[in-house]
């Protein structure tokens, strides 16, 4: 049950907007109160306007902004006394009231107001919260909502029956509430509660204390009753089991654009799915227009059971994904309207009994935020539930919402996708050198990457760097021994449990001795060859295993070397594992093409800063190998190449992006050399 967490000394802490921020990050800070990115709040405020004249401003946060993290540039200011004549006014369509409100902003380089901006602008109050409580919803999505309301809080409530937000909708709460002089709350028909006070604080205390009401009312219904108590079905092995099943799914849904996978086995998930009420209720629809845009109306539900295995649950999904993309599809050919345009048609939450919560998105964020508001709408199933049935907004109002043009211009203020957006990449030997190069620029191209290391807490350390620099997810560090047969199979198992499945896999676990023949050791040669040939092999089998099973192509590249073309003294270990790579690339890339798979090579040169390999004697050994001091190595490294010019990190990493991306899309069994120019190792 949410609590009143105000304190007077973190309000004074926070005086934008009278408060009005502070309120915003209590409200966000509790997400049965306010769903992610959901809700919007306000205060009607004096100012003076450019001009030095006073006037009263109404600040209400902007499109698309989430209240937990908004600062005070994340509300929008528009002149009040230009608003609220609207209200005289019979009808406006949504088009006539953003074009209106265009000419009443005082604030300018701010996000657009929010959709329901009239709602605030026609209350009475000079503080104003709406939003989207689990237990509130549940009374406003219960079949006799209305007459439960009525019963919790008497003449002191509005109701108002669903509409789409817009003008209408914020007409009739104004008119609702001036008509009630009782009145402290507005509930929404299907949609949320609406409340205000004088003060920042007053308000939030309202808002909080008729949260506490609903809950309070719906437990008492309920009396320790689990609406959702799913028996337990015991799954032996549901990590092996999902490795089996996830890249066939991501391939299957993922026909529009890659999808990004998360599955949730939290007890909650499995009450629900498990329970038996979940196959037909969770079909009766979003349980709230926030929820919507982010879960589609329905869910996928598969009928499953544990016993009857992996190859079962395999064939069920593909159906039911392509049943559940026809039905899409059915339902938005009806009522579509001229211009618009189908999204992929694929679920964004599939129902599995005894594995729990599947969610897709464009990004591991999508993702987590439609498992975040599943979870919200299985609390408002189960509180509608506990007082009485569960209902929703019918197809026609889902529709109406998911293709509305207010919804859609939130969807335009996104970035454009980047070149690897969806894509899930692994990268060996990532925790340094060519290697953690490559995951940076990787991800810097819209993939999430698995920075997989046999040093683990330095990679560690990268996959923090890249979730700090590029959000939620978009890392993971593994702990891998890439001469380890089993360690490598487990590694890509934990990359399809965590992404779904894989797009591109750069073998860059590397190492180097430099001695001649007769010097070099058995254990020497060996030890060689288990990371730069075995290694690259075992790298590569574990990721045709995915591809094929997820059917969506994919790019494999190595990290080879000049060597493996120019043969040169003192390194004949080295150089024969590298040749051994460009080889088994192109065999490779032989196998892969009739599954859509590229196979190719980078061939870089000297490159010393930022690797591992330098700092094990191979720096020491090459400089006596050309007679020169180690730190003269360098230097005489850039004057050999043609260019004159030294080769890092990141110019090959530069390489193995172009090679992992579309606009490689052609080429396969290639090899790109990175080397400034060393003449003796031109590809010929």
């Amino acid at each position: 049950m949410p609590r009143n967490i105000w304190n007077d000394d973190d309000a004074r802490a926070m005086p934008e907007l009278d408060g009005l921020v502070y309120r915003a990050r209590l409200l966000g800070a509790d997400r049965s109160v306010v769903n992610l990115y959901g809700g919007n709040i306000s205060a009607k405020l004096p100012a003076t306007d450019h001009m030095g004249r006073p006037v009263e401003v109404l600040w209400v946060k902007g499109s698309g902004g989430d209240l937990a993290d908004i600062t005070e540039r994340g509300f929008a200011g528009l002149r009040l006394p230009e608003v609220t004549p609207l209200m005289a006014r019979d009808a406006m369509t949504d088009e006539e009231m953003v074009a209106y409100l265009a000419h009443t902003v005082c604030a300018p380089d701010r996000p657009r107001q929010s959709i329901e901006t009239l709602l605030h602008a026609f209350i009475p109050a000079r503080h104003v919260d709406h939003t989207h409580p689990d237990a509130v919803i549940s009374l406003a999505c219960a079949a006799r909502g209305r007459e439960l309301c009525r019963e919790l809080w008497g003449e002191r409530a509005v109701w108002v029956e669903y509409i789409r937000p817009g003008f209408t909708l914020s007409k009739w709460i104004g008119e609702g509430v001036r008509a009630n002089p009782r009145a402290e709350l507005v509930v929404m028909g299907k949609h949320g509660l609406t409340t205000w006070g004088e003060t920042s604080k007053e308000c939030y205390a309202n808002t909080i204390r008729f949260v506490q009401d609903a809950e309070e009312f719906i437990a008492s219904r309920s009396r320790g009753r689990r609406i959702f108590a799913g028996a337990d079905v015991p799954v032996a092995d549901a990590r092996a089991l999902l490795a089996q099943v996830l890249p066939g799914l991501r391939g299957t849904i993922s026909h529009e654009r890659p999808a990004i996978l998360q599955v949730d086995p939290s007890p909650a998930a499995l009450a629900f799915v498990n329970s038996p009420a979940a196959a037909q209720l969770s079909q009766v629809g979003a349980a709230c227009p926030d929820h919507l845009i982010h879960t589609k109306r329905q869910p996928m539900f598969v009928p499953w059971q544990p016993g009857q295995g992996a190859e079962a649950l395999a064939k069920k999904l593909a159906g039911a994904v392509n049943d559940y993309a026809a039905r899409y599809a059915a339902y938005f050919q009806q009522f579509a309207r001229p211009g618009d345009r189908m999204f992929d048609p694929y679920p964004r939450v599939i129902l599995i009994p005894g594995i729990g919560i599947l969610t897709a998105g464009a990004d591991a964020q999508a993702a987590d935020v439609s498992n975040q508001l599943y979870h919200r709408a299985i609390r408002v199933m189960e509180g509608s539930e506990a007082v009485d049935t569960f209902t929703s907004l019918s197809a026609e109002e889902a529709h109406a919402v998911e293709y509305w043009p207010l919804e859609l211009y939130k969807l335009s203020l996104r970035p454009a996708p980047r070149e690897l957006a969806g894509r899930v990449a692994v990268v060996t030997g990532g925790a340094s050198g060519i290697g953690r190069a490559a995951a940076r620029r990787l991800a810097e191209d819209g993939a999430h990457v698995a920075v997989v290391d046999i040093n683990h807490e330095a990679a560690q350390a990268v996959a923090r760097e890249l979730c700090e620099r590029h959000g939620h997810r978009r890392a993971i560090a593994v702990a891998c021994d890439v001469t380890a047969e089993a360690e490598v199979d487990a590694a890509f198992e934990q990359v399809v449990l965590a992404y779904g499945g894989l797009d591109i896999a750069v073998c860059s676990a590397g190492i180097a001795i430099s001695a001649p023949i007769e010097a070099t050791t058995v254990a020497e040669w060996d030890r060689t060859f288990d990371i730069l040939a075995r290694g690259y092999f075992l790298t590569s089998r574990a990721a045709f295993r995915v591809w094929k099973q997820q059917k969506m192509g994919g790019s494999l590249i190595f990290v080879a070397s000049k060597n493996g073309v120019a043969a040169g003294r003192n390194a004949a270990a080295y150089s024969a594992a590298k040749a051994a790579e460009l080889h088994l690339a192109r065999c490779l890339a032989e196998e892969g093409g009739p599954i859509g798979v590229r196979v190719n090579c980078v061939l870089p040169d000297a490159v010393l800063q930022g690797s591992g390999i330098w700092d094990t004697g191979w720096r020491a050994a090459r400089a006596a190998g050309y007679g020169i001091a180690p730190e003269d190595l360098d230097e005489y490294y850039r004057q050999r190449t043609v260019l004159k010019v030294n080769v890092f990190p990141e110019h090959v990493a530069e390489a193995i992006a172009f090679l992992a991306g579309p606009r490689a899309s052609r080429t396969t069994g290639g090899a790109l050399t990175v080397d400034g120019g060393v003449t003796v190792g031109y590809v010929r």
